[in-house]
């Protein structure tokens, strides 16, 4: 008997949230399609009914982690640099971002999983130029990569006020840039 798809589709969001935490916390290598399934309160044998893959539940995790981070954020960059680059971010085990907390683990992937990190940048990069959708300035990329690069150095710290002077310097240096590119677009 086939299941209706409303539950196929809460079963399949149900191993994606497992899967984003997860490989959020452990990166690739770290975790198992046993790991995400127990997770998730399924069998293995449920898995390949979403599925053809770990790597393909990767880039889908890492594609629907970002679309939710999206959703919850504020309308003006301001906020989203200041929330981005928070201890609240980044001792956050739901709703981190993959962009930073992925980062090294990405570049270790194939070209589907880099392509679908590097889509995930250029929109987020894109939205902190201004205009969603469209190409990314070099003011919007050295701000994105102080975001990312700044939380992914903090959460390697393991001295608690270093990482949060780390996010305060990056943070100022964020909203430092989108002032300025802000005020030569004015001009």
């Amino acid at each position: 008997m086939a299941w209706p798809s409303e539950r196929r589709s809460e079963s399949r969001d149900r191993i994606l949230l497992s899967a984003e935490r997860l490989f959020t916390e452990r990166g690739f290598d770290g975790v198992s399609i046993d790991q995400v399934m127990q997770d998730a309160g399924m069998t293995r044998g449920a898995f390949y009914a979403h599925f053809k893959s770990k790597r393909e539940l990767y880039a889908e995790a890492i594609s629907s982690a970002a679309k939710r981070m999206e959703a919850r954020h504020p309308a003006s960059t301001d906020e989203l640099i200041r929330r981005y680059l928070s201890i609240q971010h980044l001792e956050s085990k739901a709703g981190s971002c993959p962009l930073a907390f992925l980062v090294s683990d990405i570049g270790q992937r194939d070209t589907q999983i880099r392509e679908t990190y590097t889509r995930i940048f250029n929109a987020l990069a894109g939205k902190l130029g201004g205009e969603p959708g469209s190409e990314p300035d070099d003011a919007a990329l050295r701000t994105l990569v102080l975001m990312v690069g700044g939380v992914a150095v903090a959460r390697a710290i393991n001295d608690a006020d270093l990482a949060e002077r780390v996010l305060e310097a990056c943070r100022e240096g964020a909203l430092d840039q989108c002032a300025s590119s802000a005020e030569q677009r004015l001009q």
